[in-house]
């Protein structure tokens, strides 16, 4: 049985602007409740410069199965090609992990029956949205179409390879323009750093064929905002965020942080609150 006292080991994989950024409040404002126990990624100067700016020692790991065997808790920091093996190594390991790449779970239904199987757990931050509680919650009841509509300032979508396919070039929308308009899957796959509040929902409602996604982008727009709206036998739900950007990074919103690390926060208290 753990001491009272005992601070939960946290190891980040994936050292970039949200890794480097959950690092930092971790040190900084969680202290009480958890630790850094490894910092690894594959630029282990990103590893090493943290590790020097938040003043820790014997931090840097050197293989994902060294950071796993370290710590209680990974926070998956990386959304690349290999986040669903990162993933399902650390629940092989009976790791609970907090997957920052909410994108890459769509249809791993395999990895959450493994987590259940492992008693461990793959925690997924709410991101940049409001409701999605209240979206749990409907997905017991009938619903009908839910439709997100996320717009965002050009600057998110630069190197963009879906767009440089359909010939859509940034540098000439003057005015608001829907750059995308489909069904999740369609979203996760082509937007994988911008519309993680996607999936997000998607997984929250149970049922992602009801999803309607629209991508809108225009120059006057400074901040992310997603909307979302569903209706079915419960009532309405009418949501809407105006979130700041991070500003390590443009294609995502701070708010996308903070949900990242309010759900660590509830990990590691014990404290669930709309969970």
């Amino acid at each position: 049985m753990k001491s009272p006292n005992y601070k939960v080991k946290v190891g980040i994989v994936g050292c970039g602007a949200i890794g480097s950024r959950m690092a930092t409040a971790i040190v900084r404002d969680f202290e009480k409740d958890c630790r850094i126990s490894g910092l690894y990624d594959i630029d282990g100067e990103r590893v090493n410069k943290l590790a020097k700016d938040l003043d820790l020692k014997n931090v840097k790991k050197r293989s994902i199965d060294s950071i796993i065997s370290a710590s209680d808790c990974i926070v998956e920091a990386v959304n690349s090609d290999h986040t669903l093996d990162i993933i399902e190594r650390i629940i092989r390991a009976k790791k609970s992990v907090l997957a920052m790449s909410v994108g890459k779970l769509l249809g791993a239904a395999k990895l959450f029956n493994l987590a259940k199987k492992n008693k461990c757990y793959i925690l997924l931050p709410s991101g940049a949205i409001a409701g999605v509680d209240a979206i749990k919650a409907a997905s017991l009841v009938k619903t009908n179409r839910i439709t997100l509509t996320t717009r965002k300032p050009l600057s998110g979508f630069q190197g963009n390879d879906y767009l440089d396919e359909k010939g859509i070039r940034l540098e000439d929308i003057t005015k608001e323009t829907v750059i995308f308009e489909g069904k999740v899957y369609e979203a996760v796959k082509h937007f994988p750093r911008n519309i993680n509040v996607a999936a997000t929902i998607a997984l929250a409602c149970q049922d992602p064929d009801k999803l309607h996604i629209r991508i809108v982008v225009s120059p006057e727009y400074t901040r992310n905002t997603h909307e979302i709206e569903l209706d079915g036998d419960f009532g309405r739900i009418h949501t809407k965020t105006e979130n700041v950007v991070c500003p390590d990074n443009p294609k995502t919103s701070y708010m996308a942080v903070l949900s990242g690390l309010q759900t660590l926060k509830q990990y590691c208290t014990g404290i669930l609150i709309g969970t």
